[in-house]
Parts: C-alpha cells; sequence; structure tokens
C-alpha cells in the first residue's frame, strides 16, 4: 500500500473512529435527555426514542444511495467532508435542544449526514485488493470499537458537569475531524471510474436495481438487512435497558458501553482476520451470526449485572459479521460501482434502521409500561434472536461467486 493510500485508510479510520465517539458520547445521557426535556415517564421516552429513531433511519434510507452515488460520480473526499460538517452541525442542535421537536431534528440531522459511512467504505475498497478488504473494513470496524471505548464512558463522565456537556465534546471532536478531512484525506477514486451522477440510481430503489446485474448481491443484502435490524437492538435498547432491566445509573450505562468498545475493537483487531482467513467470508458471517443470537438470548433473561458483562463474549463473535458481508458485497461490485454498491449496502442498513424501531424498541416500551400482561424489558433482545436466525438462513443459501476460499 503506498504512503498516499496509507494517508486515506488512517483518515477513514479516524472519521469511523471520531463518529463512534460522537455517538458513544451522547447515548448515555439521551434517555434522560428525552425525560427532561419532554417531561416524560421513561417508558414514554423509550416511545418517543421509537418515532425518532424512525425519523432518523428514514433520512438515512433515503441519503445514504445519493451520497454513495455522488462519491462515484465526483470523487469520495468532498461527499465525506460535506457529510462531516454536517455531523458537526447535528451536535450542535442537540447541544441547544430545549424540546422535543430540536432532539428530533438532531436526529434527522443524523440520518442525512451519517450516510458517510457508504463513501468511506468505498475509499476503503478504491484502495485495497479484494482479498484484503475483509481485513481492512475489520480494521475499520475495530475504529468503530474503539470509539465506542472512549465515547460512552467519557461520556457518562461529562455528565457532571451538566446534560448538554456530552454534545458540546461531540461537536469539538466533529470539527477537528473536518479539519483533518480538509489537510490529509487523498482522494481515492481515480478519474477514469467515475461516472456520471444520475438520479434515478441515486435513490434507494434504484441501488436495488442494481443489485440485480450480480447474482447473490440481493441475497446478501437482504442477509445484512435482517443483520442490521437485530444488531441494532443495542444502541437503540442498551441505555433504557440498563434502566428498566438493571437500574444502572448513566455512570453505569457508559462504562458498560465502553465495555462492549473494548469486546468489539479486540475482536476486530485479532480475531476477524484470523478467521475469515480461515473459515471464509461467508463461513465467518455465519459463525459470528450464531454468537451474536446466543447473545440475544442471554440479554433477553438477564437479571444481574455480573451477567450482563460475561455476555459481553458474544459480542466478540458478533464482530465477524458486518465486515465479511461488506466484503462479500464490495466482491460483487467493479471498481466503477464500489460507491454504487456501498450506497446500497448503506441503504440496506438505513431500511433495517426504519424497521428496527418498531420492531425493538416499540415492543420494550410496551413491555416496560403498566399495560404489560408482564414486565418484560428484555422483549427487544428476544426479538433480536429470532431476526438473526433469519439473517443466517438467507445467506447459507446464497450462492457463492468469487468468495474468499478457505484454508488451512
Amino acid at each position: 500500500m503506498t504512503g498516499e493510500n496509507r494517508h486515506a485508510l488512517r483518515f477513514v479510520m479516524f472519521t469511523i473512529l471520531i463518529d463512534a465517539m460522537g455517538f458513544g458520547l451522547i447515548m448515555p445521557v439521551l434517555p434522560r435527555l428525552l425525560m427532561r426535556v419532554g417531561s416524560l415517564s421513561l417508558d414514554q421516552a423509550i416511545g418517543v426514542s421509537t418515532w425518532m429513531g424512525l425519523l432518523m433511519a428514514l433520512a438515512a434510507f433515503f441519503s445514504a444511495p445519493i451520497l454513495g452515488n455522488l462519491s462515484d460520480a465526483f470523487g469520495r473526499r468532498r461527499v465525506l467532508l460535506i457529510a462531516l460538517a454536517g455531523m458537526a452541525a447535528h451536535y450542535a442542535v442537540l447541544a441547544f435542544a430545549g424540546s422535543i421537536a430540536m432532539v428530533a431534528f438532531g436526529r434527522v440531522l443524523t440520518g442525512v449526514f451519517g450516510g458517510s459511512y457508504g463513501p468511506a467504505q468505498a475509499a476503503v475498497a478504491d484502495i485495497t485488493a479484494p482479498e484484503d478488504r475483509a481485513k481492512n473494513f475489520g480494521m475499520v470496524s475495530a475504529a468503530f470499537g474503539v470509539g465506542f471505548i472512549a465515547g460512552p464512558a467519557l461520556g457518562g463522565m461529562l455528565t457532571q458537569f451538566g446534560d448538554t456537556a456530552p454534545f458540546w465534546v461531540a461537536l469539538a471532536l466533529a470539527t477537528a475531524n473536518c479539519i483533518y478531512g480538509l489537510t490529509m484525506f487523498p482522494e481515492t477514486l481515480k478519474p477514469e471510474h467515475r461516472r456520471p451522477f444520475s438520479l434515478a440510481r441515486a435513490n434507494p430503489f434504484g441501488a436495488w436495481r442494481a443489485a440485480k446485474a450480480s447474482p447473490g448481491m440481493r441475497r446478501i443484502a437482504f442477509a445484512l438487512l435482517f443483520w442490521q435490524v437485530a444488531s441494532l437492538v443495542y444502541p437503540l435498547t442498551w441505555s433504557f435497558w440498563g434502566i428498566a432491566q438493571l437500574g444502572w445509573s448513566d455512570r453505569m450505562i457508559g462504562l458498560s458501553l465502553a465495555a462492549v468498545g473494548i469486546v468489539i475493537a479486540l475482536s476486530q483487531t485479532f480475531i476477524t482476520g484470523p478467521a475469515v482467513r480461515r473459515l471464509g467470508e461467508r463461513s465467518a458471517a455465519q459463525l459470528g451470526m450464531v454468537g451474536a443470537g446466543l447473545g440475544f438470548l442471554g440479554y433477553a433473561f438477564c437479571t444481574s449485572t455480573v451477567l450482563a458483562f460475561v455476555l459481553l463474549a458474544a459480542v466478540a463473535l458478533q464482530s465477524l459479521v458486518q465486515p465479511s458481508l461488506m466484503a462479500l458485497l464490495s466482491r460483487r461490485a467493479t471498481a466503477e460501482t464500489q460507491g454504487e454498491v456501498q450506497g446500497l449496502a448503506a441503504m440496506v442498513m438505513g431500511l433495517g434502521s426504519i424497521i428496527a424501531p418498531l420492531m425493538l424498541v416499540e415492543p420494550m416500551a410496551y413491555f416496560t409500561s403498566s399495560r404489560a400482561p408482564v414486565y418484560f424489558p428484555g422483549a427487544p433482545f428476544l426479538i433480536a434472536a429470532i431476526v438473526v436466525a433469519l439473517a443466517w438462513l438467507v445467506l447459507k443459501t446464497t450462492p457463492k461467486r468469487g468468495e474468499a476460499v478457505e484454508s488451512g
């Protein structure tokens, strides 16, 4: 890898790291922020977060393929920098939020500009040989894990300075990332590999039609969709689950999320690459899904903080899934369509983010309210276990084409 490519990979990893830190910073305080600005009870705040998550996901669903196609037409650099500036604006909105409407607006901005993940992944594909993509996608996911270590722990500690302190720190990090990108990130898409922007292809349904050109791509996209729905049980419900199931404080929520980040970072660094080389991308993803399903079942019925931390072992295997699925998709793309395919992946993940709040958060709101026949905060984890089983089945029956072969 050339020095310029190393700069590009380093910037992408740093971008994901900062995004994860910013996201993690606000997670411990978001439940009580909603309760404060809206004068809501816990189950009401969970219900409001369902619809905020839905709005955010709808915004991401429509913006992700546009950003992916724009990056194919004009290059990764300018698209990523615009998206990063938008994320900085989102944190500013949340820092000043004094009402439910302002918080909702901030979450919509998250959806619109959070599509930077697709062009970032496309930049990695631009500079990486096909056989190394799972490893480099794993490094990007490891950066997310490291951000998840620092973000929630720091967010929990910052609450002593006020509810909005984490948002101001997240804003500073996002701004620093923009400056870093302006000065250090080189363009990764060669001019000869660019193609004209097409509005017909830059929409969720156009991206879905484009996937038909490669055998098996739609089935992998379905597997990614099911996986996205299931895996979102953590970011969507963990903070609420910690309060409702185990009575955690903001600080304890932050520490638990930091522990999740440690596990993800270590597993992506030391497990993903060797596992993919030995098992192949498909089998590695399936193994990760099995581990995730067992973890979901454990959290559904978990009644102690000690057990909650023990179950993080399942998260280590779960870390195999997304890098392997992204590599499987990337192998089915050409140099000219990497951005579009990564936009397809982002679109599928956005669709999963639309479905997930209704499938996971809404049942949690019901089973923590006085209307429920039984108090069961673990309901979303039980649903996630069923959905990940569907993802495993879809991937198992997907035709093979150009995948990494098993070795030794």
